[in-house]
């Protein structure tokens, strides 16, 4: 039963944040489910953010380790958010299509920041990142733009 609850869910969710520039969870406004984008850049892992340092984005609510980090991202949100607004970058690019991230399944390429969906996805991802993120940018303003 629990695996049907959670495809009908994967398959709303679609719908739901088809068009919201930054993926969110459907019980939260967090993006990255509440870790600090900055971290990844600066202590290069995963990293939970903090209630007390947080800021709106592109109408989610990103959250950061330190009043530092969010001092960073506020200057150039550019810089720091991920790629493809946080959804998963393989699905952007291989499926042309929204599927949700991980933040425990980055990468950085190229001073950005791109997830993936489970380290499964991420292998796949891992083959060939550049290949990926030409399909990607290709793919994504058509996506965002539905």
């Amino acid at each position: 039963m629990k695996k049907y609850v959670l495809v009908l869910m994967m398959l709303l969710s679609g719908f739901v944040y088809a068009k919201d520039p930054i993926y969110t969870s459907f019980f939260s406004n967090k993006a990255l489910d509440g870790y600090d984008t900055v971290a990844y850049f600066t202590d290069h892992k995963a990293v939970e953010g903090s209630k007390q340092y947080t800021t709106k984005y592109k109408g989610a609510d990103w959250y950061f380790s330190s009043a530092k980090h969010l001092a960073m991202f506020k200057k150039t949100p550019e810089k720091y958010a991920p790629q493809y607004g946080g959804y998963c970058a393989w699905a952007i690019a291989a499926k042309n299509d929204f599927a949700s991230a991980d933040p425990h399944q980055w990468a950085i390429v190229d001073s950005k920041l791109y997830l993936n969906y489970d380290s499964d996805i991420k292998a796949k991802w891992d083959k060939d990142p550049k290949g990926f993120i030409k399909m990607g940018d290709r793919n994504w303003p058509n996506l965002i733009n539905k």
